[in-house]
């Protein structure tokens, strides 16, 4: 995380409980299954952990690729993602015109996902799926599929958020 913290962003502590354990509250009140890619030692990067968490899932219909450092991420959100799939083979959602998180490949992605390496996540995948119109452009209107944690201020704006709802 920037400035000056010295946690890893998703074990920061946000409304009495780590970001990551946010994230994965609001998969398990979406009735979602999961599964948490975090190896020892770390990836080198967005790719690598998309391909460990496919290749470890091979079984699944799709997945849903969900960062861990999305805290104010809604379950609604994320069922209405997966409920894109039957639409079209990948779905990317978006807040206000901006392109958010997760991002959803069906099965037939398996082999592209699978070989993802270092740090480009799969946005090639989808510029492809673009390309033959396989891509479900789904607005939703929920800020936490753009609101990540990557500074102390974003941590600060996320408490924020989580107060007012409560």
């Amino acid at each position: 995380m920037a400035s000056g913290a010295t946690t890893h962003k998703p074990d920061a502590i946000l409304h009495d409980q780590s970001v990551i354990t946010h994230v994965i509250q609001a998969v398990k009140d979406a009735g979602l299954e999961w599964h948490l890619v975090r190896p020892k030692g770390g990836t080198r990067g967005m790719g690598e952990s998309i391909a460990l968490g496919v290749s470890a899932t091979v079984h699944a219909a799709g997945w849903l690729i969900l960062p861990g450092d999305l805290p104010l991420i809604q379950p609604d959100s994320l069922r209405r993602v997966a409920e894109g799939l039957r639409e079209k083979p990948a779905v990317v959602p978006h807040y206000r015109q901006q392109k958010g998180h997760p991002v959803a490949f069906s099965h037939n992605f398996l082999p592209q996902l699978a070989a993802l390496m270092g740090d480009s996540g799969a946005k090639e995948i989808v510029r492809s799926a673009r390309l033959s119109h396989q891509v479900l452009d789904l607005d939703l209107q929920d800020v936490g599929i753009v609101h990540d944690i990557d500074t102390l201020a974003d941590l600060v704006r996320a408490e924020q958020v989580l107060s007012q709802r409560q």
